[in-house]
C-alpha cells in the first residue's frame, strides 16, 4: 500500500527514516512529507495555517489511485485528521503516533510559545516528564540540532471539519506516553479530549510504551507497529 506518513512539530520527512525500513522491506510504498513550513529554518511561514497542512497531506493523496495509509505523529495527528475528513472514501486507515484525532473546533497547542510567526521547539524544560521518557541527552542534542520552528498558524488555527463520514474510516492509534487504557477510560467517562476518537467506529490500540518521539526512542518497534497495523489493512 501507499503510506503517507505526516511528521510532528519542528520535525521534517527526513524524522522518518528509522521507522520506515521494516515497511520498504514488507513491500509498502512509503511518502514521508516535509510540510509547508519545515523546508528549512529560513522558510517563510506568514501565511501557513492548519489548513495549509492539511491541503498537502490532501494534494499527496490525490496522487494515487487506490486509498492510503496516513500516519500522523503528534500535532500531525490532527493534520491526518483533517484529510480524512476531506477524503473519507481515499484513506483505508488512519494511524495515529502518540497522538489523536482533533475534533471540529479544537486547535493543536496554542500555549507553546511562539516568535512572530514561528512556534520554536521550545526548551526541554517546558515538556512533561512523559513527553521526554527515553529520550536520551544523545537524542535530545539531535532533535534539537535537526528542529525546524513550526508555523504559528498551524498551532493555533481552529480545526475545521465537515464529512461525518471521517467517523468511518479505521484508526489505529499508536499510545507511547501514557497507556491506551486510560484512553479508553477517558473516553467510557465521557472527557472532552477524547470526544472526537471516541466517535470512530472502528478504533484499535497499540501500547508502545516510550516517551512523545517514538521514532526516535524506538523507532524499529514504531515501525513494526506501524506495519502490522497496514497488514491489517491491506
Amino acid at each position: 500500500m501507499d503510506i503517507i506518513l505526516v511528521p510532528g512539530f519542528w520535525l521534517d520527512a527526513s524524522s522518518w527514516a528509522e521507522v520506515t525500513p521494516p515497511l520498504v522491506a514488507a513491500g509498502h510504498a512509503v511518502h514521508p512529507l516535509t510540510l509547508p513550513g519545515l523546508e528549512s529554518a529560513d522558510a517563510p511561514r506568514a501565511d501557513i495555517g492548519l489548513r495549509t497542512h492539511i491541503d498537502a497531506v490532501v494534494a499527496a493523496i490525490d496522487a494515487f489511485d487506490a486509498p492510503v495509509v496516513l500516519v500522523g505523529h503528534s500535532g500531525g495527528g490532527a493534520i491526518i485528521h483533517g484529510a480524512a475528513d476531506a477524503r473519507p472514501d481515499r484513506v483505508a486507515r488512519a494511524i495515529y503516533v502518540d497522538s489523536g484525532p482533533l475534533g471540529d473546533g479544537g486547535v493543536i497547542n496554542d500555549e507553546l510559545p511562539a516568535d512572530g510567526d514561528a512556534v520554536p521547539l521550545p526548551p526541554w524544560e517546558l515538556f512533561e516528564d512523559e513527553d521526554l521518557t527515553d529520550l536520551t541527552d544523545e537524542l535530545r542534542a539531535m532533535f534539537r540540532a535537526r528542529a525546524v520552528p513550526q508555523p504559528r498558524g498551524v498551532a493555533q488555527d481552529r480545526q475545521q471539519l465537515s464529512d461525518e463520514r471521517r467517523y468511518e474510516v479505521p484508526a489505529t492509534i499508536i499510545a507511547c506516553e501514557f497507556p491506551s487504557s486510560l484512553l479508553t477510560r477517558m473516553i467510557a467517562e465521557g472527557h472532552p479530549y477524547v470526544a472526537e476518537l471516541g466517535r470512530v467506529r472502528d478504533v484499535e490500540y497499540v501500547d508502545l510504551p516510550t516517551g512523545h518521539w517514538p521514532q526516535f526512542t524506538r523507532p524499529a518497534e514504531l515501525g513494526a507497529a506501524i506495519l502490522a497495523a497496514v497488514d491489517r489493512t491491506a
